[in-house]
């Protein structure tokens, strides 16, 4: 563990892109629907090859260069109901949804952005499939903004709105699999500064910005609505690209790992260094196809059998997941490099994890472990014989490194080449990288970060006009800043966790509702749309379904008779289930709020009769068990402590009159 000196010694800055969809009808460019998902059912099915094209420079991106050698399959699953000839790329785009303009102007202002007088629509160019135009739609709306955070500012360098991508089905080998339902659902990205030290302060910063997002009630809440990519690096490092952390919670121990790694790097080039690499071409390497050597030798896992049963129980295709040629072992020498893939890397992980990335990416070569290295050999006797016969077959000197790939022949090649480059970059210290976040907090590598060679104008889409009159409507509607909402919120006497519930999932807007629309305090409000909530949400009842006049009349109902709290639940359920209906209805008809005549002589002739069918020797049982059998017919209509009053006198009668 780090204190906050220790990371501000590291040269630790963080900044934040948080991705957040918002809650419209209709996609960003086209009329299909936007939040419906189909996780299983699809019509037809789009096969699709990305190509690289050249910048308005003249230049070709390195991420889709490197996408490019991966040689990918690309699936897209089509559902009638959710795409339609736009996401294909065959049509043109429709005009930008104005809807999602607004909201995208909307955040800015909570945010504090300047906006723009005219959206430049621009093409920001992806080519792992995740779109199948091979670029995705993007404009900024907002730039130079800030949040109130830890008693200082977070800037907001930029805003954009721009449309989703596909989700991914399965990814094997050389086939990448996608589900086109969410692609080209409005979002909107707010990238901060990287203003922030420490990784608490880096998941305090994904939770402020995502209440600012939620707080006006116009953005999509639920799994895979808000996804952010924090961008992390040290001093003598480099930005990294940490890709789609679902979760503020797994922030810290990405970010902290990820320093752990670029801190290691360093140390490894500096390594390098010491022994005479210092530069990428000063690293070189031979490879050797070793196929029938290892054919006779006890390590199964280098059999072709044992390959060929990997990819029947995969159900890889030739020609589809897998490469090109036949099956090939393939043995990399390294010279001057011994000991380099053993030194550490992210933590509980060494510098061979490293080159596993790039070789599972772009050679497509995933199957476990993907490599193996002579560093960490396996530790059996006949394993290392092996070991020693193959140095000796590649002329391996006492310095040199070995490391072994195996798979489809060009795949195999790929990956020495590929291992080459990544122990050329490590020369230079850290490569420029987006990386694949784990619960754990370990990383992988993903794709060589994009430059701006990536970005280029969109010519089939006109700019939009962003009137003064335009923002100043739209502003006149906001609610207050979340921060302001959080001290009203604890000045009523919510706790936190409340508090921030209420912010990120709307509950702050019935809150402030009830108490202008009914004599309901903050306090009460605060309990039922937070607390309660949380619970009818979890027992899976759609209370997001329930209206506005629903709710303003059940406020008004508990505040005239408060009786009816303790029959709350049943009365939110029927609601759930008469989304149209007046609650008033369902009170009158169940009696709630209305004492039945006599029911205290009803009780005490009941406590007198009732008895558990097997007496435990715990002297409260007796009353737990009437207070089980009387309550339901009496629960709304006579508070709980009454009639638990009532049971306790008539208990104490039986005992008196004894």
């Amino acid at each position: 563990t780090l204190s906050p000196a220790d990371y501000a010694d590291l040269g630790f800055m963080v900044g934040l892109e948080v991705h957040q969809q918002l809650l419209t009808e209709r996609k960003l460019f086209c009329r299909c629907p936007a939040g419906r998902y189909n996780n299983s059912e699809h019509q037809a099915e789009i096969l699709r090859h990305m190509r690289p094209t050249l910048s308005e420079m003249g230049e070709y991106d390195g991420t889709a260069l490197m996408e490019f050698k991966t040689r990918k399959e690309i699936i897209y699953r089509l559902n009638q109901d959710t795409v339609c000839t736009y996401e294909m790329d065959d049509t043109p785009p429709f005009l930008v949804n104005q809807e999602a303009l607004d909201i995208a102007i909307e955040q800015c202002l909570m945010l504090g952005c300047d906006i723009v007088d005219e959206v430049h629509i621009a093409r920001k160019q992806y080519l792992d499939g995740s779109i199948p135009t091979g670029f995705q739609r993007t404009a900024i709306v907002g730039v130079n903004g800030r949040l109130p955070f830890r008693g200082r500012e977070l800037s907001i360098t930029q805003l954009s709105v721009e449309e989703d991508s596909c989700r991914e089905v399965s990814d094997q080998g050389h086939l990448i699999v996608w589900r086109t339902d969410r692609l080209g659902m409005p979002l909107i990205e707010t990238v901060t500064g990287p203003d922030l030290r420490t990784p608490e302060e880096v998941a305090d910063a994904i939770l402020l910005v995502g209440r600012v997002c939620r707080s006006t009630g116009h953005v999509r809440v639920g799994a895979g609505a808000s996804r952010q990519d924090v961008n992390v690096s040290v001093r003598g490092g480099t930005r990294i690209e940490i890709k789609g952390v679902p979760k503020a919670g797994w922030a810290p121990a990405l970010v902290h790992g990820e320093a752990v790694r670029q801190v290691n790097l360093l140390a490894l080039r500096d390594e390098l260094h010491r022994r005479g690499f210092t530069t990428p071409d000063s690293i070189t390497m031979e490879h050797r196809e070793v196929t029938r050597f290892f054919a006779g030798s006890p390590m199964v896992e280098l059999h072709e059998a044992n390959w060929r049963a990997f990819l029947d129980e995969s159900g890889r295709r030739p020609g589809f997941e897998t490469g090109e040629g036949p099956f090939c072992v393939r043995a990399v020498r390294l010279p001057g490099l011994v000991g380099v893939l053993n030194m550490p890397g992210q933590p509980e992980h060494t510098i061979a994890h490293e080159l596993k990335g790039r070789v599972r990416v772009i050679a497509g070569l995933d199957q476990r472990p993907i490599l193996l290295h002579g560093d960490a050999w396996p530790d059996d006797p006949r394993s290392k014989q092996v070991l020693t016969r193959l140095r000796r077959r590649l002329r391996c000197s006492e310095s040199d490194a070995v490391v072994v790939v195996w798979g489809a022949e060009q795949d195999t090649l790929t990956a020495a080449e590929e291992i080459r480059i990544r122990l050329g970059e490590a020369t230079q210290g850290i490569p420029p990288e987006t990386r694949q976040p784990f619960p754990d907090g370990t990383t992988d590598f993903e794709r060589i970060l994009p430059g701006p060679d990536r970005m280029y104008p969109d010519t089939d889409s006109p700019p939009q006009a962003v009137t003064r009159g335009r923002g100043e409507g739209l502003e006149s509607a906001l609610p207050d800043p979340p921060w302001v909402r959080e001290e009203r919120l604890t000045a009523a006497g919510l706790s936190q966790p409340t508090i921030h519930f209420l912010i990120r999932r709307g509950g702050a807007r019935q809150v402030e509702l009830v108490t202008a629309e009914t004599a309901m305090d903050l306090l009460a409000a605060g309990r039922l749309f937070g607390e309660r909530w949380k619970m009818w949400s979890r027992a899976g009842l759609p209370v997001q379904d329930v209206s506005d006049p629903q709710w303003v009349a059940l406020a008004k109902a508990l505040v005239e008779r408060p009786v009816l709290g303790e029959a709350v639940d049943d009365l939110v359920a029927w609601m759930c289930g008469h989304p149209a209906e007046d609650p008033t209805k369902r009170i009158l008809e169940a009696g709630w709020g209305n004492e039945p005549e006599r029911w205290d002589d009803h009780v005490r002739t009941a406590a007198g009769e009732l008895q558990p069918d097997r007496a435990s020797g715990d002297p409260g049982q007796r009353h737990r068990f009437i207070m089980g059998c009387l309550m339901p017919p009496l629960r709304g209509r006579v508070a709980g402590r009454r009639v638990a009053a009532a049971v306790r006198e008539a208990i104490a009668g039986e005992g008196a009159n004894r």
